[in-house]
């Protein structure tokens, strides 16, 4: 915690400049990855930028996933791996919608 409140005191709002997802957004709706940055900054707030980066790493990870989906692609290339491996031994045949045959319409 701070010795003095600067922000409080001055009345600005520093995080609404540093902060990515506390910008203005359209509509005036929060970021979508608004509450993980901000457990992330409350996290590491007051402890050091080398003891923060060690145990608010998790908070961190989260932010991260939720801005990159990188654990997402992983997921969905190793889903597609396992779907394109089923289909060459013969053990699954995808719907012919999703062979991009279109259902006769009337």
């Amino acid at each position: 915690m701070p010795f003095w409140d600067l922000q409080r005191q001055l009345g600005i709002d520093v995080d609404r400049w540093v902060l990515r997802q506390s910008m203005p957004q359209p509509h005036g709706r929060a970021g979508a990855c608004h509450a993980f940055e901000r457990e992330w900054v409350e996290c590491g707030h007051g402890l050091g930028q080398t003891r923060a980066r060690r145990e608010c790493q998790p908070e961190y990870e989260d932010f991260m996933e939720c801005m990159h989906r990188t654990k997402l692609a992983a997921r969905l290339r190793t889903i597609l791996e396992q779907r394109d491996k089923m289909i060459k031994e013969g053990k699954y045949t995808p719907p012919d919608h999703h062979k991009g045959k279109e259902e006769p319409r009337p």
